[in-house]
């Protein structure tokens, strides 16, 4: 009996043994089976994030050279004073009304309320920078038109005429900061990048707000759309623009020596009650009285002074 069960174990052994190596086999297999699967799973999400870290990389690498492309495009319809010039210009205009300001009143308080008016004046100054960049830009612009229409005159296509035009200004103007060099070397980047001359040139002209440049760029967009003939309308156009500029610029030399004479007649009142006021301090001392209402009068003079200069120079504002 006791042998018999001693059998009977052995086999049950034996049979959980195979069964247990049927299991292992069979869950090996399951596994070597599932191995391929999950490598190519593996290497296809490898080759998704390759691509996705290739698509950051362009994306951020076009980014990079849009703002590269950016930070060479200027707006002409805005001047941004630097810390610099806003100090300086401040400075300056502070210090003079403070001047005019104890001049007129002999008061301390009287100078350092006209001299804060000074932080004023960076902002009439932005203005005035803004004109003269515009007219560089302008006198700029004629001669590259011109250099435009010689080139499609010469049998050029427009692409290597914009390129001649840059090579031209180069010699007209070595400085490679010089606003139309950099605006023209703009478009020519974009025209190799793909982009199509009429989007370049529309936005220089919008960036330009300029009418010259605004007129040339529609007169071009046109022309090139309808078919005309490009050379003659850009030799024409070119020859307008050119005369409308030249005649600006005859009227700015023929005002500017009535501009100069007109801030001189300005600044002469203030310099003569500067020699009244060390020369003949009597005779000056009833205008800084109360009693006498010196201060009010002073203030009426200053009114006119003021006045006329703003006056004189908007008189002088002849536009083309």
């Amino acid at each position: 009996m006791g042998e018999h069960m001693t059998d009977i174990i052995l086999i049950l052994l034996l049979l959980c043994l195979v069964g247990a190596y049927f299991y292992t086999v069979r869950k090996r297999k399951k596994q070597e089976a599932a191995i391929p699967l999950d490598s190519k799973l593996a290497e296809a999400k490898n080759k998704e994030l390759e691509m996705l870290k290739k698509k950051h990389f362009m994306e951020k690498h076009k980014e990079k050279q849009n703002k590269e492309v950016e930070g060479h495009l200027v707006n002409y319809a805005v001047y941004r004073l630097s810390v610099k010039e806003f100090v300086f210009y401040a400075v300056i205009a502070g210090a003079f009304f403070a001047f005019v300001g104890y001049l007129f009143y002999e008061s301390i308080i009287a100078a350092i309320v006209l001299g804060a008016l000074g932080l004023l004046y960076p902002k009439v100054q932005r203005k005035t920078l803004l004109n003269k960049r515009k007219e560089k830009l302008k006198v700029q612009f004629k001669e590259a038109i011109a250099s435009l229409s010689s080139s499609l005159a010469a049998g050029r296509s427009i692409e290597n005429s914009f390129r001649e035009v840059v090579t031209d200004l180069y010699l007209l103007y070595p400085d490679p900061n010089t606003l139309i060099i950099r605006e023209f070397e703009v478009i020519n980047r974009r025209i190799e990048n793909g982009e199509t001359i009429e989007n370049a040139l529309l936005d220089f002209s919008n960036r330009s707000d300029m009418e010259d440049i605004q007129n040339f760029t529609n007169v071009f967009i046109t022309c090139k759309r309808t078919g005309g003939n490009l050379v003659e309308v850009i030799r024409r156009t070119s020859d307008i623009i050119s005369e409308k500029i030249d005649i600006q610029q005859e009227v700015a030399v023929m005002v500017s020596q009535k501009k100069f004479e007109s801030r001189i007649m300005s600044i002469a009142p203030i310099g003569m009650i500067l020699l009244l006021k060390y020369s003949a301090e009597d005779y000056l001392a009833p205008m800084y009285q109360w009693s006498s209402r010196g201060p009010v009068f002073m203030t009426i003079c200053l009114g006119l002074l003021v006045f006329s200069y703003w006056y004189g120079q908007r008189i002088m504002d002849i536009k083309v």
